[in-house]
C-alpha cells in the first residue's frame, strides 16, 4: 500500500520522523508550494524565496537519495497543503499520510480534519519532547527558562564537566552586554550567488509577491544544507570569537555584527541544532572562542529555542490571541516602512525590510519595546514578526512576541515586561545619533518618545506592576517626581500617541 509522506517547508531534514517511518521503495514524498502558506500573513519576499528555493533543492536531494517525490510548484495551482494531499491521494490511490508534526497549531488542525488517514509523528529534531517539557513544567509556579536550560545542558552534556557546568557557571550573560567600541570590525555572513534554481524562484516571487513588504534583492541566503554548513564554518571562524561580547550591540551600518545568521537554516531544517551546538563547543574546547561566546550561543539553541517550543505547545492554540494588558492600538505605518523621526525604529525596520532579519535586541528592545510601551495590539505585533523575518515560524515566534516581548501572556515567559526608556538604546547603539529626537530630553519639544512612553506605560499599568519586586524601584522614582512634571509627561505622551494614531509621521 502506497503512503504519502508530507514534508513541509521548515522540515528540510533527512532525519525527519516521517521519512524514517516511510518505505523508500513504495511511498511517495509530497512537497508543495501552496498559496495558503505563502500568504496567510504578509510574508517578506526574501522569506518566501528562501523557503521555496530550499524546498526545491531538498526535493532534488531526496530524489537523488532514491525517494519518489511529487513536487508541486506555486504556479501549478496548489492552494493548500490538505488540498494537495487529497489531489495526490486521488492520483495515486493512497489513503494514508505520514506527517511530521507541524510547528503551527493551524496546520495541525488542518491535517487532523483532512479526509485522509493522517498519522502525525513527533518532530524529534528537538532535545525536549512535548512530554519532556510538560513533565518539567508540571507543578512549577514559574516556568523560568534558566532552570529548563540547565536540565538541557545536563541531558545533552554540552559544556559540562561531569555534573558541573564548564567554568563553574551556568550562565555568562553578564559578559555579553557590551556596546560596540569604535574601530571594532565584523565579518559579514557568506553571500551565495543565486543559481538556476534560486533564479527561477526569484522570478516567481517577483511576479506573485511584488506588493509584499520587503526587498527581494539582492538575494544571498544559503538554500541547501551544504551552503548552510559553509556559513556555520565561516561564522565559527570569524563571528563566534566576538559573538558573546557584542551580541546585544546595535550599529546603524552593521546589519549583522557577530551574529551567526544560522537561525534561518536551523529553523528550516538545513542544519541540525545539536550538531551546530557541538561545533561551537568544539571551537571553545580548541581555544578558538571564549567561554562566554560559546555558552551564550548554546543557551540560545538548547535553552531559549527549546523553551519557546515547549511554551508554544504547552499553552495551546489560543496562545496567539492572548492580550493580558488589554492593548488595542493599531500597528503604526512606521513598522511598514512609513516615515518616522525615531532613528532606532527606522534603522531596525529598514534593516528588516532589506534583509528579512534583525537580531534579538533589535526585535526585543527597539521594535518590541516600542510596541509594548505604545500599547499596540499584540496579535498585530505577532503577525508582523511572523511575516517579516525569514527565521520566523509560529512555534518559535509567538512565545517570543506574545510572551517575552509584549507580556501578553500575563507573565508565563517573563517575570516582568521588557521595557526601557531611550537610555538603554543610547547605551547599546549609535542609533540616537542623527535622530530627530533627543534621547537626553525627558519632556518638551524633541523629547525622545521612549522617555515619555516609558512612564506612560508604568502609570497606566500601575495596578498590575507596582508590587512587582523587579519594578517597584521605578514606581518609587515616578512617585518622587514633581506632580507637575508627571502631568507633563503623561499629557505629552498622549499627544504624541494621538499624532501617531492620526497617521502623522512621528
Amino acid at each position: 500500500m502506497v503512503k504519502l509522506v508530507l514534508v513541509l517547508g521548515d522540515q528540510l531534514s533527512l532525519n525527519l520522523s516521517a521519512l524514517a517511518a516511510a518505505n523508500k521503495a513504495t511511498d511517495v514524498v509530497i512537497m508543495a508550494e501552496v498559496m495558503d502558506e505563502a500568504s496567510y500573513v504578509r510574508h517578506h519576499p526574501k522569506k518566501i524565496a528562501f523557503i521555496f528555493a530550499a524546498m526545491r533543492k531538498f526535493a532534488a536531494r531526496l530524489e537523488a537519495d532514491g525517494w519518489s517525490v511529487c513536487y508541486t510548484k506555486l504556479d501549478q495551482g496548489a492552494t493548500s497543503i490538505v488540498g494537495e494531499l487529497v489531489r495526490q491521494a486521488e492520483a495515486s490511490g493512497a489513503s494514508d499520510v505520514l506527517a511530521t508534526e507541524p510547528g503551527e497549531w493551524r496546520l495541525i488542525a488542518a491535517l487532523n480534519d483532512a479526509p485522509l488517514k493522517v498519522t502525525i509523528l513527533p518532530d524529534d529534531r528537538f532535545v525536549a519532547s512535548h512530554a519532556r517539557f510538560e513533565a518539567w513544567a508540571a507543578g512549577r509556579k514559574e516556568l523560568r527558562m534558566e532552570w529548563f536550560y540547565r536540565e538541557m545542558r545536563r541531558e545533552t552534556g554540552l559544556m559540562m564537566e561531569g555534573d558541573k557546568p564548564a567554568g563553574g557557571k551556568w550562565n555568562y550573560d553578564h559578559d555579553n552586554r557590551k556596546s560596540a567600541p569604535k574601530g571594532v570590525t565584523f565579518a559579514p555572513p557568506l553571500r551565495f550567488e543565486p543559481d538556476d534554481v534560486v533564479t527561477e524562484v526569484l522570478d516567481l516571487v517577483e511576479a506573485r509577491f511584488s506588493n509584499s513588504f520587503g526587498d527581494l534583492g539582492p538575494f544571498w541566503f544559503a538554500t541547501d544544507a551544504e551552503q548552510a554548513q559553509q556559513q556555520l564554518a565561516h561564522w565559527i571562524d570569524f563571528g563566534l570569537p566576538t559573538f558573546g561580547d557584542y551580541q546585544d550591540a546595535m550599529l546603524q551600518n552593521e546589519d549583522f555584527l557577530s551574529h551567526s545568521i544560522l537561525s534561518f537554516y536551523i529553523n528550516a531544517g538545513l542544519l541540525d541544532p545539536l550538531e551546530v551546538c557541538r561545533a561551537v563547543e568544539a571551537a571553545w574546547k580548541d581555544g578558538r572562542a571564549p567561554i562566554n561566546a560559546a555558552e551564550g550561543f548554546i543557551r540560545q539553541i538548547i535553552g531559549w529555542r527549546e523553551y519557546m517550543r515547549g511554551i508554544y505547545f504547552l499553552e495551546g492554540p489560543g496562545y496567539t490571541a492572548r492580550n493580558d494588558l488589554g492593548h488595542n492600538r493599531d500597528l503604526p505605518a512606521m513598522f511598514w516602512g512609513g516615515r518616522t523621526g525615531m532613528n532606532c525604529i527606522s534603522c531596525a525596520v529598514g534593516q528588516t525590510q532589506r534583509e528579512a532579519y534583525a537580531h534579538h535586541i533589535q526585535r526585543l528592545m527597539v521594535t518590541g519595546n516600542f510596541a509594548l510601551l505604545a500599547g499596540i495590539d499584540p496579535h498585530q505585533v505577532h503577525e508582523w514578526y511572523l511575516a517579516v523575518y525569514a527565521d520566523a515560524y509560529e512555534w518559535v515566534e509567538a512565545p517570543n512576541v506574545i510572551g517575552m516581548s509584549q507580556f501578553a501572556d500575563g507573565g508565563i515567559v517573563g517575570s516582568k515586561p521588557y521595557i526601557s526608556s531611550g537610555n538603554y538604546i543610547a547605551k547599546m547603539s549609535d542609533y540616537c545619533k542623527g535622530c530627530d529626537y533627543d534621547v537626553k530630553q525627558k519632556t518638551g519639544e524633541g523629547a525622545c518618545p521612549f522617555n515619555l512612553l516609558y512612564w506612560h506605560f508604568l502609570d497606566r499599568h500601575r495596578d498590575r506592576f507596582a508590587k512587582n519586586p523587579r519594578m517597584a524601584q521605578m514606581f518609587r522614582v515616578w512617585d518622587r517626581m514633581d506632580e507637575g512634571k508627571r502631568e507633563t509627561v503623561l499629557s505629552e505622551a498622549e499627544a504624541w500617541l494621538g499624532r501617531m494614531d492620526a497617521g502623522e509621521a512621528v
